[in-house]
C-alpha cells in the first residue's frame, strides 16, 4: 500500500485544501496522472499519483483542510476493485458511495456527518453547498467582510469560488462593503446621552457601559471610546505570514549573515536593452527587462564558484551539479520563490520567458509542485519596486543570495570627466559559515565584469 501525501508548495505553506478527488475509490490510475486538486494560499494546482496502481482509500474527503505531509488517500498495486471498504475507515467510504438508496443507511450516515463537520467553519458551510470547496483565505475574506458566498460567481475550478471573485464582488457598486459597519453604528447611541449631573466627566472620562462589548471579532477591528483617539487594530498573523516570519528567524538564527555591496556600470546593457526591446516585445510577445541579464551573469559566476551554490548538512558541504536559480516573487499578503532549472543553460530569450511565465503563475497561484523546490541559489529584485540596495535574508538551506537594486542613471567619473552613466547595485549576502568575505567579493565582483563587459547579442 502507497501513501499519497499533500505535497508542500512553498517553504511557507504548511497546509492546504483537498479540493476535488479526479478519482474514485476502484478506479485506476497510472504513475504521474492527475490525482486530486489542491488549493493554498499561493497555488491552485492538480498533484500526480505517486505510483500506478488503484486508489485504495480516501482518507480526507473535499474541502478539508490538512497539513502538508498529511496522508490524503492511499493506492495498492493491481487493476482490481481494491476499494471494497477497509474496516478501518468504513464512514469515510460510506460517503462516496452511491450504492445503498435503501433507508437504512441514513443512520449509519449520521456519524460520518457529524465527524465531518467540525473542520469548516460553521459559517461558511452553507455556502460551501452551493459554491464548491473553499480555500482558508477565501473563508477570512468572506467572514471578515460578512459576504454572502451564496450571492459570489466562482471562476475557479468546478466553479469554485476564489480571492479574485471575492476582490471582483466587493469591487462592485452594489457590493455590501459597508455591511460589517452597521453593527458598530447601532451600538454607538447609548454614548451620546450622558448623565444629566456631570456631562464634562463623561465627556473626557467614558463610563464603562459605552465602551462596546467585547465581541468575537474584537481581536480584529478598532475599537475606539466616545473622546478618545481612536485605538489600536490589533490583527492575527495569518497561517502564511506565520510560515514566512518563522522561515526568516531560522534562516538568520542558522546563518552568519554578511552582505557584500558593489556598484554596477549597467550602461553597456541599458543601450542594449533600449535597442531591441521594441523588436523583442514584438517577436516573442513580451517586454526585455534588465533581470535576465544579471541571472546569465550570476550563472557564469557560480560556474566560476561553486561553492556559492552549495548548500550545509551538517558538518559536510553539498555541492549541487546543477544550477538552479530561485526567482523571488512578491505576491500580494506574501511572497514565493519559483525555481529555473539549469539556468546557466538558457541564454537571455530564455531567462526572460522564464521569469515572464513563473511569475504570473505565481500571482494566479498556477505554479506546480517541483517549481518551487531544488533551487540552489537564489536572486530579488527588489529594484522593481525602486529600491537602491538592501540586505536580503539567505533562502535555506542555500548559502547566498543576490539582491539587485534599481537601475538609475546618474553621473559618473569616467578617465577623469564626468559622464551620465547607467549604474545599480548587486548586494550579496552570503553564509559566513562556508564563504569567506574574500571569495565573496570574487564572486559579486566576477558578475560585476560579466555585466559591465557585456558581448553577448540578445
Amino acid at each position: 500500500m502507497i501513501d499519497v501525501v499533500m505535497p508542500q508548495m512553498g517553504e511557507s505553506i504548511v497546509e492546504g485544501m483537498l479540493t476535488k478527488w479526479l478519482k474514485q475509490p476502484g478506479e485506476h490510475v497510472e504513475r504521474d496522472e492527475p490525482l486530486f486538486e489542491i488549493s493554498t494560499d499561493k497555488v491552485d494546482t492538480e498533484i500526480p499519483s505517486p505510483s500506478s496502481g488503484t486508489l485504495a482509500e480516501v482518507v480526507v474527503q473535499e474541502g478539508q483542510t490538512v497539513a502538508i505531509n498529511a496522508v490524503v488517500g492511499r493506492i495498492q498495486d493491481g487493476m482490481g476493485a481494491a476499494a471494497a471498504p477497509n474496516a478501518s475507515a468504513p464512514a469515510r467510504s460510506a460517503a462516496p458511495a452511491p450504492a445503498p438508496p435503501a433507508t437504512a443507511p441514513p443512520p449509519a450516515a449520521a456519524p460520518a456527518t457529524a465527524a465531518a463537520a467540525p473542520p469548516p467553519q460553521p459559517a461558511a458551510a452553507p455556502a460551501d453547498e452551493t459554491t464548491g470547496p473553499l480555500s482558508p483565505l477565501v473563508r477570512k475574506m468572506a467572514r471578515e467582510n460578512n459576504i454572502d458566498l451564496s450571492k459570489v460567481r466562482g471562476t475557479g475550478a468546478g466553479g469554485r469560488i476564489t480571492k479574485h471573485d471575492l476582490e471582483a464582488y466587493m469591487a462592485a457598486p452594489s457590493a455590501p462593503q459597508a455591511a460589517p459597519a452597521p453593527p458598530r453604528a447601532a451600538a454607538a447611541p447609548p454614548s451620546p446621552p450622558p448623565p444629566a449631573a456631570r456631562p464634562a466627566e463623561v465627556a473626557t472620562i467614558p463610563q464603562p457601559v459605552e465602551v462596546p462589548p467585547p465581541a468575537r471579532e474584537i481581536s480584529r477591528e478598532p475599537v475606539q471610546m466616545p473622546g478618545a483617539a481612536p485605538a489600536l487594530r490589533v490583527e492575527p498573523m495569518s497561517i502564511m505570514r506565520q510560515r514566512i516570519a518563522e522561515h526568516m528567524v531560522f534562516s538568520k538564527r542558522t546563518s552568519a549573515h554578511v552582505t557584500t555591496v558593489h556598484k554596477v556600470d549597467m550602461t553597456k546593457i541599458a543601450k542594449l536593452r533600449d535597442k531591441m526591446k521594441r523588436e523583442f516585445q514584438a517577436q516573442y510577445g513580451f517586454g526585455l527587462t534588465f533581470l535576465p541579464f544579471v541571472m546569465r551573469a550570476a550563472t557564469a559566476a557560480l560556474r566560476q564558484y561553486p561553492i556559492v551554490n552549495a548548500s550545509i548538512d551538517g558538518t559536510n558541504i553539498i555541492y549541487h551539479r546543477d544550477i538552479n536559480v530561485g526567482m523571488a516573487v512578491a505576491l500580494e499578503n506574501g511572497l514565493i520563490v519559483p525555481v529555473i532549472r539549469n539556468a546557466d543553460e538558457k541564454n537571455i530569450v530564455g531567462l526572460q520567458r522564464h521569469i515572464v511565465d513563473l511569475a504570473a503563475r505565481a500571482r494566479s497561484r498556477q505554479l506546480k509542485p517541483e517549481e518551487v523546490q531544488g533551487g540552489t541559489f537564489s536572486i530579488t529584485n527588489f529594484g522593481s519596486f525602486g529600491s537602491l540596495f538592501a540586505t536580503p535574508v539567505i533562502n535555506q538551506p542555500q548559502v547566498a543570495i543576490l539582491g539587485v537594486g534599481s537601475v538609475v542613471k546618474e553621473p559618473v567619473v569616467v578617465d577623469d570627466a564626468i559622464a551620465i552613466r547607467s549604474t545599480c547595485y548587486l548586494a550579496l549576502t552570503f553564509d559566513h559559515r562556508l564563504i569567506d568575505g574574500a571569495l565573496g567579493d570574487q564572486f559579486t565582483g566576477k558578475v560585476k565584469s560579466v555585466l559591465e563587459g557585456w558581448g553577448e547579442e540578445v
